[in-house]
């Protein structure tokens, strides 16, 4: 870069103290010789700088003037472009620092509204967790009497279904804010998820005296669809439907498909109303929100995670619908769900149809079961359900044991094997992936998986491993024997 003494001049730059009057040198060349110089002052912003330019040659009056302005007007320019540089700088620290503070408010009422739903789940979780403990003691007490067994083992159940789907509810908020949720895609009819629907609510819609009704009025009731998530958006909305509206109120459930762009695809919608106690103009906005609730359940007795409408709301926008929620305080609320199904071919629907399950009751007696679960108490429970339902049951500890086993016994001695995944020693992958590289017929026996790894990504690595079919604890007796049906020859 060439510099102002390359140039055959001498100069120095300089600026005077405002308080001091003293005289402040901030350049200057080597040789600098304050000789009939010429001066410029170029006035900058909250400052006035000094410039005394002296040609080694001595000046003429052109080139005096000429030059002088000349190189004036270079460090001139240079300063306004530093000026404006700075400035720049200035404007950008200053935005930078108004989106920091955004961004620090922003993460102040995230961590707020997570304190409020911690605060809140403390409390949802120990009222279950209070209840078992408490029945549990009075049942230890009054076990002699039929009567009162009977009730306080009704009230641990449903303490004890209310405190797993709270569990259910952050475990699976959890994992759809990783990213690792995904759609499980089978052919099914949408009448049949509708009815087992209608069967599950059926228990607290008579408890609260609630009437339930549902249309149905679809052109293409085969679909392709993941019917676990489509049954928990359902499940969601008319749970709180019921949760919410009170004893003698109406739950409405209508289905119909409606004109889609395309002709290989069926556009359901969905609209749930009830004449519960409904929500605020002031908290619509928020309620897919997580960790948000507008009431406390000390408020209003009614327990939750504030998790349930922000999951409905991931879910449906996995499968591309939209949701939409409108409700006014003490009339109630209406939820309105599109989304689009893939049509089912005729091939998908017959290959739906050829599965005809057998009944455990006809079947199950004299059938052998190996179990692998290293927990006691696990396998204690397992292994009494199998047992009153006409199984026998060995069981073992770890995949080891396991395999050795089987090895051990005559091929055809066990019909299947329920298998546990986190195990010491050989785990429930490694134990299956060893079986099915066996070189007799032990290579082909059924696998189920009965784990506590119950997200879809763990399904997939069972069956990737080599397993059949995957059950999740704790264990649903209906699931297990329905899934033991498909086995049982």
């Amino acid at each position: 870069m060439n510099k102002l003494e390359n140039a055959g001049y001498e100069y120095q730059i300089w600026k005077e103290n405002t308080n001091t009057g003293e005289k402040i040198v901030i350049a200057q060349s080597q040789s600098y010789f304050p000789t009939d110089t010429l001066e410029v002052a170029c006035a900058v912003p909250n400052d006035t700088w000094y410039f005394e330019i002296v040609p080694k040659e001595g000046w003429t009056t052109v080139h005096q003037v000429v030059l002088g302005l000349f190189f004036a007007l270079i460090i001139a320019s240079l300063l306004a472009i530093g000026y404006w540089q700075a400035s720049m700088r200035r404007l950008k620290d200053i935005l930078h620092a108004e989106e920091m503070e955004k961004t620090a408010q922003k993460a102040e009422a995230a961590n707020e509204a997570k304190t409020r739903f911690l605060f809140n789940m403390s409390h949802d979780i120990r009222t279950p967790m209070n209840a078992i403990i408490g029945f549990s003691e009075l049942l230890e007490k009054h076990i002699d009497e039929k009567d009162k067994v009977t009730y306080y083992i009704g009230k641990i159940k449903s303490s004890s279904s209310l405190l797993l789907s709270l569990i259910n509810y952050v475990l699976e908020m959890a994992r759809i804010e990783s990213g690792k949720a995904d759609l499980r895609l089978d052919t099914g009819h949408f009448q049949e998820l509708r009815d087992s629907l209608q069967t599950v609510f059926e228990p607290a819609l008579k408890e609260k005296g609630l009437t339930y009704s549902t249309h149905l009025d679809i052109q293409h009731p085969y679909i392709v669809y993941d019917k676990t998530k489509t049954s928990e958006i359902l499940l969601n909305i008319v749970g709180n439907s019921i949760k919410y509206t009170p004893r003698g109120g109406h739950i409405r459930l209508d289905i119909s498909e409606i004109p889609s762009e395309r002709s290989d695809v069926a556009t359901y919608r969905m609209i749930i109303e009830d004449t519960g106690i409904g929500m605020s103009e002031e908290y619509l906005p928020h309620i897919f929100e997580e960790f948000t609730r507008e009431h406390t359940s000390t408020e209003n007795k009614i327990a939750g995670t504030g998790l349930g409408l922000p999951i409905v709301k991931s879910l449906v926008d996995l499968m591309g619908g939209t949701i939409q929620i409108e409700s006014k305080v003490n009339e109630g609320t209406k939820t309105t769900i599109q989304i689009p199904f893939l049509i089912a071919t005729q091939e998908q629907i017959e290959e739906s149809q050829t599965y005809s399950p057998y009944l455990v009751t006809n079947h199950a007696l004299g059938k052998r079961i190996l179990m692998a679960e290293d927990n006691k108490l696990n396998a204690e429970i397992a292994e009494t359900i199998l047992q009153e339902n006409g199984f026998e049951v060995d069981c073992v500890e770890d995949g080891c044991q396991c395999l050795a086993l089987l090895q051990e016994k005559p091929e055809d001695y066990y019909g299947l094997i329920l298998m546990d995944i986190q195990m010491p020693n050989l785990n429930g992958y490694e134990t299956t992936r060893l079986i099915r590289n066996l070189k007799n017929q032990r290579a082909t026996i059924p696998i189920i998986a009965m784990t506590a790894n119950a997200f879809d990504e763990d399904k997939k690595k069972a069956f990737a491993a080599g397993m059949n079919a995957h059950i999740a604890k704790p264990i649903d007796v209906e699931v297990l024997l329905h899934t033991l049906e498909k086995f049982v020859q």
